[in-house]
């Protein structure tokens, strides 16, 4: 008895031809035509959290307590969870500009009936937690303006899903943007 020839296994895209298919390219990172630079800004910021604490917890004379600490490394794990969720949910319309992937699916189940941008609730959340974490100044400062680029981002990138879904208003009135009543990153009833 002869084995039944098994089908290649699915590869992912190769990292270019998925670059291509975000729609990223060096113009774009240029001249902001889909977004680019509210990514950029999002990354740098994401990255900057690897930078220690400043001022050090110790600095002021007092020890940073250690359920906060553990507090927020529950936080990011949970963040975590939330973004690999927005992640699965999302499946081929997941672009990391603030563009619609052309013809792309509007999603408003899963982790997309809880908010609109799970992805960004999944990126404060992670941010808050390190913050909390590490007892950091810097790293408050790196959530705040983190809260103000995704707000900024997730605008931009509504006015795009508002032109090519005509449902978008309605999940737009019935779902919170990021955090719910948090006047930055809640607009419904803008």
């Amino acid at each position: 008895m002869t084995p039944s020839p098994k089908s290649p296994p699915e590869r992912s895209p190769a990292p270019g031809k998925l670059l291509q298919r975000w729609g990223l390219t060096w113009a774009g990172w240029r001249d902001n035509r889909r977004g680019e630079w509210w990514l950029l800004a999002q990354l740098l910021l994401i990255a900057a959290h690897l930078l220690p604490p400043w001022p050090a917890p110790g600095a002021w004379g007092y020890a940073w307590p250690l359920p906060v600490a553990i507090g927020g490394v529950a936080l990011f794990l949970v963040g975590l969870g939330l973004a690999l969720q927005g992640f699965l949910n999302l499946g081929p319309s997941l672009t990391p500009l603030p563009e619609p992937m052309p013809g792309a699916a509007l999603v408003t189940s899963g982790a997309y009936g809880r908010c609109r941008h799970p992805l960004y609730q999944a990126v404060l959340l992670c941010s808050l937690g390190v913050t909390l974490a590490l007892g950091s100044l810097l790293h408050l400062a790196l959530l705040l303006a983190l809260a103000g680029v995704l707000g900024g981002k997730a605008r931009r990138e509504e006015r795009a899903l508002a032109a090519v879904h005509p449902t978008y208003a309605a999940y737009r009135a019935a779902t919170p943007a990021i955090i719910p009543r948090l006047p930055w990153l809640d607009w419904r009833t803008l």
